[in-house]
C-alpha cells in the first residue's frame, strides 16, 4: 500500500497554490532551494541516526514532491497500478531529464517494493546529497571504463534482484532535456535478461527543474512546464532483448512526443 498515491494516477490539485514566500521571490528559485535544503538536512539527520529506512526515504521523497508543488510544480503521474501489482523485483528503466525523478521516484516506488538506484560514483561522494544516496546501498559505476561498469552492474545487480531488490536505471550517460535514442543504452535490458526479471519502462518530462550553473541540483524552475511521469506495464525479456529495448525507447519517445518534449530521431 502506498500512503501517498492510493490510485493509479496523481495530478496536483487545481487549488494547490504557491507559497507566499515563493511568490515574493518574483519568479526566482530561492524559496525552493530553502525547502530543498530542509528536506535534505532532515534526511541526513535520519541517516546519521541509522533511522533512514525505506519508509523514511519515501517520506523525504514525498516531502520533496510537495516542496516542488509549493513552488509552482504541477505533477501528472500515471501507471502507478503497474507498481502496485508487481509481484517480483523489476529493472525500472527511465529517461533522465532532471533531478526531479531522482528525488521523486522513491515515494512512488519504495512503498511497493525494496528498491535502489544504479548511479555514478560521484553521487555518493557529494557533500550534501552523498550520504543519503550512499545509505540506500546503490550500485555505483565510474563511467570511465564501460567494460568494468558492465561487469559491476551484472554481478551486483543480479544479486540485488535475486535478493528481492528492484533497480532503477537511467541508461543515458547524463541528464538530457532532448531524448536521443542512440544515447539510450541497453544495460537495463541486459541485466533483467540475466536475472530473469521483467523491465518496467518509465517516461518522464521533468524540465520544470532546470540544471544549475554552479550546482547542478540547484537550478532555476520553469513554472510554465508541467511535470509528467508514466509507469508502463512490465515487459518480459525474450531472446536477445533487442525488441524489448526498442519497445522501451518507443514507449519513452511516444510519451515525450505526446507531452510536447523535444526528441531526436
Amino acid at each position: 500500500m502506498n500512503p501517498y498515491f492510493p490510485s493509479d494516477t496523481y495530478d496536483t490539485p487545481e487549488d494547490r497554490s504557491r507559497d507566499l514566500m515563493d511568490r515574493l521571490c518574483c519568479g526566482g528559485s530561492l524559496w525552493f532551494h530553502v525547502l530543498y535544503s530542509r528536506v535534505v538536512f532532515a534526511a541526513r539527520l535520519h541517516v546519521a541516526n541509522n533511522r533512514y529506512d525505506y519508509t523514511a526515504w519515501a517520506k523525504s521523497s514525498h516531502d520533496m514532491l510537495q516542496a516542488i508543488e509549493r513552488c509552482g510544480g504541477r505533477f501528472h503521474i500515471s501507471g502507478i497500478d503497474h507498481l502496485r501489482h508487481a509481484d517480483r523485483p523489476l529493472v525500472i528503466i527511465s529517461n533522465h531529464m532532471s533531478t526531479t525523478e531522482t528525488q521523486v521516484f522513491p515515494c512512488l516506488i519504495a512503498p511497493f517494493m525494496p528498491v535502489t538506484f544504479i548511479v555514478k560514483k560521484s553521487l555518493v561522494t557529494m557533500p550534501l546529497w552523498g550520504p543519503i544516496m550512499s545509505s540506500r546501498d546503490p550500485i555505483t559505476v565510474g563511467r570511465e571504463n564501460p567494460r568494468h561498469d558492465l561487469k559491476t552492474v551484472m554481478t551486483e545487480g543480479t544479486q540485488k534482484l535475486l535478493d528481492g531488490i528492484s533497480l532503477i536505471v537511467f541508461p543515458q550517460s547524463t541528464r538530457h532535456v532532448i531524448f536521443r535514442p542512440e544515447e539510450f543504452n541497453s544495460l537495463g535490458v541486459k541485466l533483467a535478461q540475466r536475472a530473469g526479471v521483467k523491465v518496467m519502462p518509465v517516461a518522464v518530462k521533468t524540465d520544470f527543474w532546470q540544471r544549475g550553473r554552479l550546482t547542478k541540483d540547484l537550478g532555476p524552475l520553469q513554472r510554465s512546464k508541467p511535470i509528467h511521469m508514466h509507469f508502463g506495464e512490465p515487459i518480459e525479456i525474450q531472446g536477445s532483448g533487442k525488441e524489448e529495448h526498442h519497445a522501451i525507447v518507443e514507449f519513452i519517445k511516444t510519451h515525450l512526443d505526446r507531452w510536447g518534449a523535444a526528441t531526436a530521431e
